[in-house]
């Protein structure tokens, strides 16, 4: 498989012949799928509904005090929203959340999952950003499982990963970053945003070209 643009193919090519990368196939092992009825993000069972009975809700929007990253986002965080930073190595994605996780942790429990560097790495920034609230929470890890199981016991409203490229679903083949990896970890952040109303921001590296390491997909997924 392709890992810039996904292209399928039964053999190892030099060349990918959809997107003209070089040396970008990697060899990935199909799982077979379990025909089950397919459920919902919200896990919630839905029928076709007139337009007109449909009810209207005010979605309450978490303002942070950057009144810029507000204004990206539309007026401040949506619960449930998934949100990709993307940008150059080294421009200052991950202090960005970090400082955005102090300050939504003021008014939200959040969790920082980290799987490029330590909590005391993490630790030192922060404290140079300002005062650290009780209800920030930082978890080290690239274990999918792992980030599921705590997102299910601290139950946060806040979710930060950094960076998707890092994390792994142990039950797909491929290296993590892969097509298959990042595809699987990211549909599962989406379930995850959608069925606990938690508003999810997801790092994502930029190549010296200026787009999105990794395949194309995340984007569209997001």
């Amino acid at each position: 498989m392709c890992q810039n643009c996904a292209y399928n193919s039964p053999k190892y090519l030099g060349r990918c012949p959809n997107c003209g990368s070089w040396s970008s196939f990697v060899e990935e092992v199909e799982v077979a799928e379990v025909k089950n009825a397919r459920v919902s993000l919200t896990g919630e069972k839905t029928k076709p509904m007139k337009l007109v009975d449909v009810t209207s809700i005010n979605v309450h929007r978490t303002k942070t005090e950057m009144e810029e990253f507000n204004r990206v986002l539309g007026g401040g965080v949506v619960p449930g929203s998934l949100v990709l930073i993307g940008g150059d190595p080294g421009i200052g994605k991950s202090t960005l959340l970090l400082q955005v996780s102090t300050q939504l942790s003021q008014v939200g429990t959040v969790l920082y999952v980290s799987g490029e560097e330590s909590a005391q790495q993490i630790k030192l920034r922060a404290e140079r950003l300002g005062d650290i609230d009780s209800e920030f929470y930082l978890y080290a890890e690239t274990n999918m499982q792992s980030v599921r199981a705590e997102v299910e016991r601290i139950q946060p409203n806040f979710l930060i990963i950094d960076s998707i490229q890092t994390i792994m679903s142990p039950e797909i083949s491929g290296v993590q970053g892969s097509v298959s990896q990042v595809r699987e970890v990211t549909a599962e952040l989406m379930q995850l945003a959608k069925t606990n109303n938690i508003a999810i921001f997801i790092v994502g590296h930029v190549t010296k070209e200026g787009t999105l390491a990794g395949p194309r997909m995340l984007e569209h997924m997001v």
